[in-house]
């Protein structure tokens, strides 16, 4: 049962990987470089090159990763190397396919489409990429090399790399498209952050009831979720009270907050947002015990 089961969780992560590269590739393909947007980390190291020298983006952006991931493998180890092995040569390839493809054709013109395109897609593929448990190597490493050689910490030093990197191109590079730049950097980032996230958060119930009991074993029988009860005391009158804690989906909420308040109109609820949550009924599949299936 094992066996299978990672075995098709490494395969999920491999086609995760695979499809991150290949669409951040793309993104850089069409909107990227065909509107001049300034980009950080080692693809706006390529970009810098290729305008400056006109050398290929891919060759450029395969030399420098190969180049980091050596020295990570020197400097930080096997291990993380592995990490960044699948990251290092499937975007130079993915790029060169697609520049083979599709050769000059340019999707659009609009430089506000590219940009918002641009920060979506980079966003997407980049979480995808390290949701699945790799790195994306490249500007990553020399922060992570300075940290351990030098004790400069890695958020400093990445930031003076990304700047250094941005000034670089802004350089060469009109106004419109350095301020369209940085919004693709916004852009990308709270979308990375949303995909790293999806699918994990969900919403944690509490709550002070007189009925108690009888919330709890409708939240069990109708609504199909584990319920654990914590003792506590009024502060007030320092009566003994139970609190219901309960982890639901965003959908089961408002099914959840009706069944709550047709019982009692009158419970306390409090409602929170969770970012992940893992265990039996979420990241493992429900095992009943006995009738009930409570939690505490």
């Amino acid at each position: 049962m094992t066996q299978p089961h990672n075995r098709k969780a490494a395969l999920l992560s491999a086609s995760a990987i695979l499809l991150g590269n290949i669409l951040f590739a793309l993104t850089l393909k069409l909107f990227v470089m065909p509107s001049g947007l300034i980009m950080g980390g080692a693809t706006g190291v390529a970009l810098a090159v290729n305008r400056a020298f006109g050398l290929s983006v891919s060759g450029v952006l395969l030399v420098f990763n190969v180049s980091m991931l050596i020295l990570g493998w020197l400097v930080l180890g096997r291990t993380f190397a592995i990490s960044t092995l699948a990251s290092t040569f499937l975007s130079p390839v993915a790029l060169e396919f697609w520049e083979r493809l599709l050769g000059d054709y340019v999707l659009t013109d609009d430089l506000l489409l590219c940009t918002v395109f641009a920060g979506l897609g980079i966003g997407v593929s980049l979480g995808m990429v390290i949701r699945a448990g790799a790195s994306t190597g490249g500007m990553d490493i020399p922060p992570l090399v300075l940290n351990k050689l030098c004790r400069l910490p890695v958020s400093v030093s990445m930031f003076f790399f990304d700047l250094l990197i941005l000034l670089t191109q802004a350089m060469s590079t009109p106004a419109d498209q350095i301020l369209y730049g940085i919004l693709v950097v916004l852009i990308s980032t709270t979308v990375l952050d949303k995909v790293i996230m999806v699918g994990t958060t969900r919403t944690e119930v509490k709550i002070i009831s007189s009925k108690a009991d009888e919330i709890r074993a409708a939240i069990l029988s109708q609504i199909d979720r584990g319920v654990t009860i914590l003792h506590g005391e009024g502060g007030y009158l320092h009566q003994p009270t139970q609190l219901l804690l309960c982890v639901v989906s965003n959908r089961e909420l408002p099914r959840l907050e009706k069944l709550i308040h047709s019982i009692d109109p009158a419970s306390f609820v409090i409602v929170g947002h969770v970012s992940e949550v893992s265990g039996r009924g979420f990241s493992l599949s429900k095992h009943y015990t006995n009738q009930e299936h409570d939690q505490d």
